[in-house]
C-alpha cells in the first residue's frame, strides 16, 4: 500500500488534495469573518436601536464616530438648514432606486448634524430631479439613529447631489463643518407635537446573519474530502494489483451480482 501511495500518480493526487484543503481552509476563514462582522453589526443594532434616545451633543463630536456607537438612538432640538438640502443618488428601497434626502440640522447645542430624512423615487428622466417634501421651518425636535460616514466614491456630480453619504463631501457642499456621524430620521416633532410630512422612511436595518457560519463549517469539513478520495482510490488500485499478482488458481473474491445484472444477463 505504501508503494502505491508513494507512486508519482498518487503523490500528485495527494498534492491536489492538499491544495484543495488549504484553499478550503482560507475560504472557511473568509466566510467566518463575514459571519463575525454580521454578528457584531446585529449586536450593535439590538443594543442601540430601541434604547432611550440620548442628547446628540453628549454622544457625537467633531471627530468620526467610533463603530461601537453606530445605531445609537439620539435626539436633538434645533432647526433645519433647508436651503442646503442634498440628494444622494442610486439609493435602493424595496427594489427600486431613487434618492435619499439629506438636510443639515443645526442643533441648539451648537453643532450641525446631517439628517437623512428618507427616500424619494426617481423622476421620469435622469436629467430631472424628483419632487421632495421640504424640511419643516422653525423649531423641531428630531429623533433618529447615528450612522458613520460612508466612503467616497470619487464621482463628480452636480451641485446639491452626492454619490454616497460621505460627510467630508457633504460638508464641502453645505459650507460648514458637520459632526462626526449622520442621523437616520426616526421621527420629527413640531412644538405642537405634530409630525410634519416627510419623505418615505428608510427600511429598518437587516439583522439576519446569513448562511456564512454554515458555509465556513462546510468548507472546513470539506478539507478532508480530497484526502479521503485519494485514500480510497489508492486502496482500490492496491487491491486490484494484488489480484493481478496472485498465482494461477488462487481463489478470487466473489463479486456480488445485483438483481438487475441477473435480469440483463
Amino acid at each position: 500500500m505504501v508503494k502505491v501511495l508513494t507512486s508519482r500518480r498518487w503523490l500528485g493526487a495527494f498534492g491536489v488534495a492538499l491544495a484543495f484543503a488549504v484553499a478550503a481552509f482560507f475560504l472557511g476563514q473568509w466566510q467566518w469573518h463575514r459571519y463575525e462582522a454580521k454578528a457584531a453589526r446585529a449586536d450593535r443594532i439590538h443594543s442601540h436601536y430601541d434604547a432611550k434616545p440620548q442628547p446628540v451633543a453628549g454622544v457625537l463630536g467633531a471627530d468620526p464616530m467610533p463603530l461601537s456607537r453606530e445605531w445609537t438612538r439620539v435626539t436633538m432640538q434645533g432647526r433645519y438648514a433647508a436651503d442646503a438640502t442634498l440628494l444622494v443618488r442610486n439609493r435602493p428601497f424595496e427594489g427600486t432606486y431613487g434618492y435619499e434626502v439629506l438636510v443639515p440640522f443645526r442643533d441648539a447645542a451648537g453643532g450641525t448634524v446631517l439628517v437623512d430624512r428618507g427616500w424619494v423615487q426617481n423622476a421620469q428622466t435622469a436629467e430631472t430631479l424628483p419632487d421632495v417634501v421640504p424640511a419643516p421651518t422653525g423649531d423641531v425636535t428630531v429623533t433618529g439613529w447615528l450612522r458613520r460616514s460612508e466612503p467616497s466614491l470619487g464621482k463628480s456630480l452636480p451641485r446639491g447631489q452626492l454619490a454616497s453619504i460621505n460627510l467630508a463631501e457633504a460638508s464641502s457642499q453645505v459650507g460648514s463643518p458637520l459632526l462626526g456621524a449622520y442621523v437616520i430620521l426616526e421621527v420629527e416633532r413640531l412644538p405642537d407635537g405634530t409630525a410634519p410630512p416627510r419623505p418615505t422612511a428608510l427600511e429598518a436595518p437587516d439583522t439576519d446573519l446569513g448562511p456564512h457560519q454554515a458555509y465556513a463549517f462546510q468548507w472546513w469539513l470539506g478539507m478532508v474530502a480530497g484526502f479521503v478520495l485519494v485514500w480510497f482510490g489508492a486502496r482500490r488500485e492496491y487491491r486490484e494489483g494484488l489480484e493481478l499478482a496472485a498465482p494461477e488458481g488462487t481463489p478470487r473474491p466473489v463479486k456480488k451480482v445485483r438483481i438487475w445484472d441477473e435480469e440483463d444477463a
